[in-house]
């Protein structure tokens, strides 16, 4: 890319566990645009595969990993605190986390139960809020947060269950953020992408099947591709997306738009 629309922005990513993740995705065309990169990892099992991701990465601008657990407090704050040495003020962020428990998955949704809800909104929606609230201060000359959120928000998607519900949330959660943080020209938005074959959304019972579906029955007649979904965090990350803030944005070859 010679052009490069994040040349000297300072980026926070958060939910890289493979090549395969659409936080991934996100990183490298950040960094690929010029932006500085340092990304979020939970643990140390993850902590090889992102510093080997990273390694991939050319050496200019710089890219770095720590560890931060979301569902830690304590570790968030270490994160930022780290994070600030390299970085006295961000420019963007990234929120791509999202977890239910297995058996949540499995059972029907009304059986879903006090633990398993409560863990579930607490990673895929509260580490959101969580993440933003310690950064708000970081984005001296305003910003671009975005996360990422799913059709199943809206609609009953099969097997997606309390994962739904915690989607909705996260939405508004965006519309909330965005209100709030506004008059520090702080823009909060969500991109929805369609189903993309990530390691997570495998854990997804049936998800092969739904992925073929989506395929033909998409306007589009094909499924989106995560550096796709990446293109368009690009653009909602530059300049250009300025008086763009508190939106869901599908990236999803149109499925969404369908009534049947």
């Amino acid at each position: 890319m010679n052009y490069k629309p994040l040349l000297g922005k300072n980026a926070l990513v958060f939910g890289v566990a493979n090549k395969w993740s659409i936080a991934w995705a996100v990183a490298k065309t950040w960094h690929e645009a010029g932006a500085n990169l340092i990304v979020g990892y939970q643990g140390e099992r993850l902590k090889k595969s992102v510093e080997a991701l990273l390694s991939e990465l050319p050496p200019s601008p710089p890219s770095l990993a720590f560890p931060c657990d979301v569902s830690n407090e304590q570790e968030i704050k270490s994160f930022f605190s780290q994070a600030v040495k390299h970085f006295p003020k961000i420019d963007l962020l990234l929120h791509s986390i999202a977890f239910a428990p297995k058996e949540a998955l499995e059972k029907n949704f009304y059986e879903t139960t006090r633990e398993d809800f409560i863990k579930t909104f607490e990673i895929s929606v509260y580490s959101f809020i969580a993440l933003a609230r310690e950064a708000k201060a970081l984005f001296r000359d305003g910003g671009s947060i975005l996360t990422l959120s799913y059709y199943g928000s809206e609609k009953v998607i099969l097997n997606y269950k309390i994962m739904g519900p915690a989607k909705s949330a996260l939405e508004s959660s965006v519309r909330y953020l965005a209100y709030e943080f506004g008059k520090d020209q702080i823009r909060v938005n969500a991109l929805s992408p369609g189903p993309i074959n990530t390691l997570a959304a495998r854990g997804i019972s049936g998800f092969t099947k739904f992925l073929k579906e989506c395929e033909a029955k998409s306007p589009l007649k094909r499924n989106v591709e995560a550096k796709e979904v990446a293109s368009v965090a690009l653009f909602l990350a530059s300049d250009e997306s300025r008086a763009i803030t508190g939106q869901t944005i599908y990236v999803d070859c149109g499925y969404s738009i369908l009534g049947f």
